[in-house]
Order: structure tokens, then sequence, then C-alpha cells
């Protein structure tokens, strides 16, 4: 691509361009990363649940951790805590009790919300970055000395 500048005296002066203006990409709508949480969080617990993997939790844990790590990077930070929060629910509902009870273990469940928290956060973090890079990067013109 070829791009041209005008100068004062009347020159004009032409620099080849390596890459076009890339637009940078906005994150997705909280209610649509909640949604992809539950309904991506629901599928996977009955797909392992298909497989039988079920019978241990760290398991469907760290599943589920990736799954909101990848939503925390489309998403904003006002989208972490419900993202833990959703997975979280249907870790404890269908995982730890199939009965389809939701309870509260002292000594499991706080350490299964911070590590969802902690991925949904670090997921952020990372699609943040990502796209700070993107901003940064502009279109700058190529002299040709290298």
């Amino acid at each position: 691509m070829t791009q041209w500048r005008y100068h004062a005296r009347d020159a004009v002066e032409w620099r080849h361009v390596a890459r076009g203006a890339r637009p940078v990409p906005e994150p997705m709508a909280t209610p649509f990363v909640w949604t992809a949480a539950s309904w991506g969080s629901f599928v996977l617990i009955g797909v392992l649940d298909l497989l039988g993997a079920l019978d241990r939790t760290g398991f469907a844990l760290a599943a589920l951790s990736l799954l909101a790590g990848v939503l925390g990077m489309l998403g904003r930070f006002a989208a972490a805590p419900g993202t833990a929060l959703l997975c979280w629910a249907l870790l404890n509902v269908f995982a730890a009790h199939p009965t389809g009870e939701i309870s509260w273990a002292g000594h499991r469940d706080p350490g299964w919300m911070a590590c969802l928290l902690a991925a949904a956060l670090i997921g952020t973090a990372t699609g943040r970055l990502l796209y700070a890079r993107a901003a940064y990067r502009r279109v700058t013109p190529y002299d040709g000395a290298a």
C-alpha cells in the first residue's frame, strides 16, 4: 500500500506503508459474556458427565477455569465476577452434587470461587493487554532505511 504526504515545498513524497490501519477490537457486552458462561458451563458439565469425568471435580474445575479465562479475554472487567459466579454455580449444582442441589462447603467452595475469579480476571487482563497493543499499533510510514 502506498501513502503520500504533501509538504510545504509543494512536493509530494511517496512512502510505502507496510500495513493498513486495524480497528481496535471492542470487548463483548457483559450480558453476552454471562450468557456464554452459563451455556458454556452447562454444556461443558454435560460433556464431562457423559464422559464420566465428573468423579474428580478438580478436572471439572480446571475445565471451567479455562472457560472463564477465555470468556474473560473477550469481556470487560465488570463481567469477571459474574462469570466466576455462574461457572461456580453450575459446578456446584451439577458436578459436586448430582442431585441438583446447591450447597456451600466451607472447606471447598471459597477455593473454587477464588480459582474461577482469578481465571476470569487473568483472562480479562490478558485481553486488555492484547487490545492495548492493538491500539498502540498505528500506521507508520516505511522509510526504506534499515
